[in-house]
This record gives structure tokens, C-alpha cells and sequence, in this order.
């Protein structure tokens, strides 16, 4: 039987892109310490040593799905909303975040359920976390540096857990409940945000003070090694009596 001609070409994924998906399919079918490399690389149709030669461990190429779902996102913003208030761009990447994440929301959810059993696990999708959400803030115009940009970082990825857990059970096509929980998670951000910018202005003095006193007994210690080192070429050309 031909097949017809009006078909696309069926193209074969990349191995990474294989590998990946394999990934978090298993992940919606097993536990994640059910899960070996073997398994991946059966799933995807390739070799251990295409496995190898792709990713280093299971964690590797969760990092990528991470890196690949950024790469979603980041490709399709525009600058439509630019001139809305930071919480409304924010929710608007973040809400393009889960529907690059919705054909992988089961894999998800098993990924999840792993790092509550696994507190190593937590810290590593942690970090990854962060890394993602960097960006996210970036795509949002907000800054993301200095030590405001590490508590907003920490404060997006805990609430965008907590955000995932509802998305996680809401079968909705509107997810009106998902859309509910990051309005709320956003909204108590924005307070805590406001809450340590006041603290970082207050604190301003203080720290500038620290600072100047670091300063200074950085330089007295300079000048007493000066005067100390002075003292020893003073003794060397002062002749040794008897």
C-alpha cells in the first residue's frame, strides 16, 4: 500500500530531543528511582553510548527539558506588553511557561513528587529552577541582580511550586484555578519584595558603614606591615653587637 503523496515526511527526532521526551514519559509512567539510563535509551531508540555522548545522567537531561522549555518561551515573546505593570508581564510569561510545559504536565507531576522524597534531588531541580526563572524575570523586564535579584529568584521559584501544584489537578481548559493561585503567589511577592526593598534602603547606611570600616582596618593593617617590615630593614643594616 503507497502511502500518499500530500503526506509531510515523517522527520526522526535528534537524539537529544529523543532522549528528553523519553525522559519525561517514563517520569508519567514510574517513579523517578524506578527509572535507569537504560530505560531512557531504550525508550528514545538509542544506544547507551548515544546516551552518553548526549547527556552525563538522568539530571542532565531533566537540565535540558529545563533549558528547552526557556528556549519556548523566550522564542515567542513580543513586546505587546511592555507598557503594563510588572506583575501583568510577569503572569504573562509565566502562563506561556506552563502551556510550553502542558504535552509534559504528567511527567512533571512525577518529577515534583521525586524531590519531596529526595531532599538532594530538591536542592539540584531547585537550582535548575532558579536558573529558569532568571530568565523568566529577564523576559519580564524585571531585574534580576544584586541581592534584591537573588530573593525575588528564590521567592518566584518557591512560589511558582506552589503554583505547579494546582496546575498539576487543574483539568480546566481555562485553568481559571491555575490562573487564580499564580495571581495570589504574584501579589504576595510583589508585598515581600516591596517588604526587603524597604529593608535594603534602611539598611543603607549601615552597610555603607560596614564597608568604610572594612576599609580601614584593611588599611591599618597595611600601614602596620609597612612599619613592621620597615623595622626589619632597619635591623638588618644596624651591626650585631660582640
Amino acid at each position: 500500500m503507497s502511502m500518499p503523496d500530500d503526506l509531510p515526511p515523517i522527520v526522526p527526532k535528534a537524539p537529544r530531543d529523543a532522549i528528553v521526551d523519553a525522559l519525561l514519559e517514563l517520569c508519567a509512567e514510574r517513579r523517578w528511582e524506578e527509572i535507569s539510563i537504560s530505560d531512557v535509551a531504550e525508550r528514545a531508540g538509542v544506544t547507551l553510548s548515544q546516551f552518553r555522548d548526549c547527556f552525563p545522567s538522568k539530571g542532565a537531561v531533566l537540565a535540558a527539558f529545563s533549558r528547552r522549555i526557556d528556549k519556548m518561551v523566550l522564542d515567542g515573546m513580543d513586546d505587546a506588553l511592555a507598557a503594563e505593570p510588572a506583575k501583568e508581564r510577569l503572569a504573562d510569561v509565566l502562563m506561556r511557561r506552563l502551556d510550553a510545559m502542558s504535552p509534559w504536565r504528567e511527567g512533571l507531576k512525577g518529577v515534583t513528587e521525586w524531590a519531596r522524597r529526595d531532599p538532594l534531588g530538591a536542592a539540584a531541580l531547585n537550582r535548575m529552577v532558579v536558573n529558569s526563572m532568571r530568565f523568566m524575570l529577564e523576559a519580564a523586564r524585571i531585574d534580576s541582580e544584586g541581592p534584591l535579584g537573588a530573593i525575588k529568584l528564590q521567592g518566584l521559584t518557591l512560589a511558582w511550586a506552589r503554583v505547579l501544584q494546582v496546575w498539576f489537578e487543574d483539568r480546566d481548559e481555562g485553568l481559571g484555578r491555575t490562573m487564580a493561585a499564580l495571581d495570589r503567589e504574584l501579589t504576595r511577592g510583589g508585598r515581600l519584595v516591596g517588604y526587603a526593598q524597604d529593608i535594603h534602603h534602611l539598611t543603607a547606611p549601615l552597610r555603607a558603614f560596614a564597608g568604610a570600616l572594612c576599609r580601614a582596618r584593611g588599611d591599618f593593617g597595611g600601614r602596620v606591615r609597612e612599619r613592621w617590615a620597615d623595622r626589619g630593614e632597619q635591623g638588618e643594616e644596624e651591626p650585631i653587637a660582640g
